[in-house]
């Protein structure tokens, strides 16, 4: 089989004759990975028999006796569904991807094991609860048991085309620390300002400081409402906001530094792609009190953006213990991801809760003034920790080392890069490549008990258990929203978040001088909170979290609260919600800046009348963003072009616009000032204002809609260029042509856009592509669970041309969502398929 896919794939045969081969072989290749839903399997250790009832998506339920029974099961599960894409988080989080899939793999490999995520990990597991930690050993089990019994192309198809090249390969065991890498992976995606840093140094270089400040706008409080409107939360400390000193900032830019930072970050942009990052991440999440509600309880709703992967990155289950109880307390449902036992984001018989990202400034880079293997500090020099890292590559037979080396900040992550071997072979010898070196510190470098968090929140009955749960939530810092069946609601920002002695974090800072130290972290009691506020509405869309009287810092990297207003406006104006209003808010695709910037386009001259059809679609237009707008889609073209005419010019490519809301916010500034120096284009014999930039957009939009789409304007619709495809991290992007079709689906045409409620990320910089999307929707109704609703981005299964890889993407594409059947009469109502687990007559657990 090996070699005849090698033949197909590589001798040019199409991909229909493919198919027909593939399919032709049947069991073997396609179907072999597929699951069995039904029947009965023995599974070691068991206390009691397990239940796993499926509906017509295939999304489990799991009923059993005890927690290590639920668990065990579950892992069993999660390893039908999604061995695959649990087996390459691992290897991303490790960073031994390349081992998986070869070399194109190990410069991000050589990144990740810098950081050093797996390590932080396996230390992390000495802290958690002896429960928790029994859980992950429990869900370790079941994952295990499954691969007893399955291998290569039984696991997935993914693993019959990678044996091509990589014959020899053989998954491990699943262990507890492969579970807890990943959420070091979150942390990353969810967690630091590290880009912003880099490219403010970097324009820093060749910009006034008053230019990069006007890229970079102070959150629109007067426009836009924080989480919450007053700071009354402990007064044990006011943060330090003295910025970095301009001689320590002058002396970061000469072109050794620079040239570390382009290293850093070259490197550390292809790791968010890996993870399910997309440009135009963020979420939304809201929840309202019974006033608002035609049931008089709460409802909460909550759709995390995240970058578009095939799988999604959630997967759905349900956890039930037979007898709630203090011993078995477990009942709850929701989104989790493979790989990770629990429920991530969800309700149990009491709570609702829902994320979205805080984004404080968690990350800190560091000047490093090296002499030899040794970093100054406070006057002294201090030895730098070292270890050697060595890699194996699919397809390959030598292995490769580099030398990892530590400061008393974090790992020096511009040794990673084009140079490493000779940065190694340096360090190796005692000697210091260069000078001058960057070290990164990160609140996920320091072991925490996150991990406990989950459980704690899926077992939490009450707000106040809520709360202590969420103490223990250290990375990523998440704002948290809750209803409970009694009627109350809250909102609590958990997480590790620094206290600086000198700076907001904003900039890299001398890391020989002490000032710049971190001096603790916010105590948890003074970290931003509400509970049952009188309004009875919150609204967390990664805005602005508190108002400028915090006595903390937490960061100055909002979302600019576009999507935010635009939700706490539609719950003003809606009057009493159901489940259905809720959803409607998800869908909402208004572009709250093409409200700002209409008018100012419709006010240009023009007077071709080819150039002016396309300027005439903007007259009367809603703002909506519908996949079939024809405004939309002559808008978008002329805002990516608005923004590279004003800004391409003078920025670094690094730095170009991406689209989303601080330019939103900058162009909102910029253009009541029509004069202003960004207007003008460098290079032309004549000084541009405003009023240029905008009439050649247009004009340029013009003849580019015609050129992409159609020269009559009912033709176009944004979605026709707004598409999204649903893309395999591995096999779905370096592979030839038929690999790809084998596991991508699409493309889908979508509506919505950046900085919409409707979030579908594009990168203006890029194009129009979707980046990023609402990963998951759901709606839960705190007054019957039952009548909730759910709806995962890709389908339960990670199996290609399994009949649940897609099965709820075409209803998420047209806003539609699911049952979320919880109670047990409603479960049985879904009944489709049922698998037993069994305790094995001689068992050698006992």
């Amino acid at each position: 089989m090996r070699r005849l896919l090698r033949v197909l794939i590589f001798g040019g045969i199409g991909f229909a004759t493919l198919l027909l081969v593939v399919a032709g072989t049947g069991i073997f290749i396609v179907r072999h990975s597929f699951p069995s839903y039904d029947g009965s399997v023995e599974l070691t250790g068991l206390d009691a028999d397990v239940e796993v009832v499926r509906d017509d998506n295939g999304i489990p339920q799991i009923y059993a006796d005890t927690p290590a029974d639920l668990f065990a099961a579950q892992g069993y599960v999660a390893a039908q569904d999604r061995f695959y894409e649990m087996d390459f988080r691992r290897h991303v989080t490790a960073g031994r991807l390349a081992e998986l899939v070869g070399k194109d793999a190990l410069e991000t490999d050589k990144f990740v094991r810098t950081l050093g995520w797996r390590r932080v990990a396996e230390k992390e597991l000495g802290l958690l609860s002896p429960s928790t930690r029994q859980y992950l050993d429990d869900y370790a089990r079941g994952v295990n048991a499954y691969l007893d019994k399955h291998s290569g192309s039984g696991l997935s198809l993914e693993y019959a085309v990678l044996s091509i090249n990589n014959g020899d390969y053989r998954p491990e065991p699943w262990t507890a620390a492969d579970s807890l890498a990943w959420l070091k992976a979150m942390a990353w995606d969810l967690g630091g300002n590290m880009s912003d840093e880099i490219d403010r140094t970097k324009l820093a270089a060749t910009l006034p400081q008053r230019n990069i400040n006007s890229l970079y706008p102070a959150y629109p409080y007067d426009r836009n409402a924080p989480i919450i409107s007053t700071a009354s939360v402990g007064a044990d400390g006011k943060f330090t906001s003295a910025p970095v000193e301009n001689e320590a900032r002058r002396g970061m830019l000469g072109k050794g530094f620079l040239k570390s930072l382009d290293t850093v970050e070259k490197v550390a942009k292809g790791l968010p792609q890996l993870i399910g990052r997309g440009d135009g991440i963020g979420s939304n999440s809201w929840v309202v009190s019974g006033e608002h509600t035609t049931t008089g309880k709460p409802l909460l709703a909550n759709d995390p953006h995240l970058g578009a992967t095939m799988p999604g990155i959630w997967t759905q289950v349900g956890l039930h213990c037979r007898k709630f109880s203090p011993q078995c307390p477990f009942d709850v449902s929701g989104f989790s991801f493979s790989g990770l036992p629990g429920v991530v984001i969800g309700h149990n018989s009491a709570i609702s809760w829902g994320f979205t990202n805080l984004d404080p400034d968690v990350m800190d880079l560091y000047l490093e003034r090296l002499d030899g293997e040794s970093a100054l500090y406070n006057g002294k020099l201090e030895p730098l920790k070292t270890r050697v890292e060595t890699f194996k590559v699919a397809g390959q037979d030598e292995e490769e080392k580099i030398t990892v080396r530590e400061s008393r900040h974090g790992p020096i992550i511009s040794d990673v890069g084009d140079d490493e071997r000779e940065t190694g072979e340096l360090a190796a010898k005692g000697k210091s490549p260069v000078p001058l070196a960057v070290a990164l510190r990160w609140t996920a470098l320091t072991p925490g008990r996150s991990a406990d968090a989950i459980f704690a929140i899926d077992r939490a009955q009450s707000w106040t258990a809520f709360r202590t749960a969420a103490s223990m939530f250290e990375v990523p810092s998440q704002n948290l929203v809750y209803a409970d069946r009694e009627g109350h609601i809250g909102y609590q920002a958990p997480g590790r978040v620094p206290i600086r002695k000198s700076g907001t974090g904003d900039w890299p800072v001398p890391g020989w001088d002490p000032k710049y130290e971190w001096a603790g972290y916010i105590p948890f009691q003074a970290m931003p909170t509400e509970f049952d506020p009188d309004d009875g509405i919150i609204v967390t869309a990664n805005q602005a979290v508190v108002p400028k009287s915090y006595k903390y810092y937490l960061s100055d990297d909002w979302d600019y609260g576009y999507r935010s207003q635009q939700i706490l406006d539609r719950i003003r104006a809606a009057g009493k919600l159901d489940v259905n209003s809720m959803a409607s808010i998800q869908l909402d695709t208004k572009n709250r800046n093409a409200e700002t910037l209409v008018p100012y386009l419709l006010r240009i001259a023009i007077n071709d009348d080819f150039d002016k059809q396309g300027q005439d679609t903007l007259r009367g237009w809603d703002f909506t963003q519908p996949a079939d707008s024809a405004p939309a889609a002559y808008f978008n073209i002329v805002w990516k072009n608005l923004l590279a005419l004003t800004f391409h010019d003078q920025l670094p490519e690094s730095a170009w616009p991406d689209g989303g809301s601080r330019w939103f916010e900058v162009m909102r500034t910029l253009v009541v000032q029509p004069d202003n120096g960004w207007w003008d284009k460098k290079g032309t014999p004549q000084r541009e204002t405003r009023d240029d930039i905008l009439r050649e957009a247009l004009v340029d939009s013009r003849a580019e809609i015609t050129t992409k789409m159609a020269r009559e304007p009912a033709n176009w619709q944004w979605g026709k260029l707004h598409k999204l495809t649903l893309t395999n991290q591995t096999l779905g992007t370096g592979a030839p042509g038929p690999i790809k079709k084998l596991f991508n689906r699409g493309p889908y045409l979508l509506g919505g856009g950046s900085s919409t409620v409707d979030a579908t990320g594009w990168d203006a910089a890029e194009g129009y592509t979707v980046t990023a999307t609402p990963s998951m929707r759901m709606v839960v109704d705190l007054s019957d669970f039952d009548k909730s609703r759910w709806i995962n981005l890709t389908g339960i299964s990670g199996h290609a041309f399994s009949s649940h890889y897609t099965d709820q993407t075409e209803l998420w594409v047209k806003g539609e969502t699911l049952p979320w059947a919880f109670t047990k009469g409603a479960v049985e109502a879904t009944r489709k398929h049922t698998l037993t687990f069994s305790k094995p007559e001689k068992d050698p657990a006992g």
